[in-house]
């Protein structure tokens, strides 16, 4: 199992920014799918972006063209990069590995807030 560290949430006004950071707690990137998901209250956790281990990227429709997702192999590090924000990108954002090690693995972060005020 790997640990995930999430940060960089908070507090933004509509059209600003924020990057999250997810830090692993060992090197995976070369056999894991990484992907940022979000929940908003009363709504299910919803895939926000992914990186896979050969570096295809995917996107919601609803922030495609606004969010960017990478990855820095050194510092076992994925971002989610979010730019003109709306209020209806406040969420918790969950950092997600999937990845397979003699058994499939799911393993998430505790989530960090993001809140876009109108």
């Amino acid at each position: 199992q790997v640990q995930l560290v999430e940060s960089g949430g908070g507090l933004v006004q509509a059209g600003g920014s924020l990057r999250l950071s997810c830090a692993a707690s060992r090197s995976i990137f070369s056999y894991a799918t990484m992907g940022w998901y979000r929940q908003a209250p009363g709504k299910q956790r919803e895939l926000v972006a992914l990186i896979t281990s050969g570096g295809s990227t995917n996107y919601a429709d609803s922030v495609k063209g606004r969010f960017t997702i990478s990855r820095e192999s050194a510092k076992n590090t994925v971002y989610l990069q979010m730019n003109s924000l709306k209020p209806e990108d406040t969420a918790a954002y969950y950092c997600n590995a999937k990845y397979y090690s003699n058994r499939f693995y799911d393993d998430w972060g505790q989530g960090t807030q993001v809140t876009v005020s109108s």
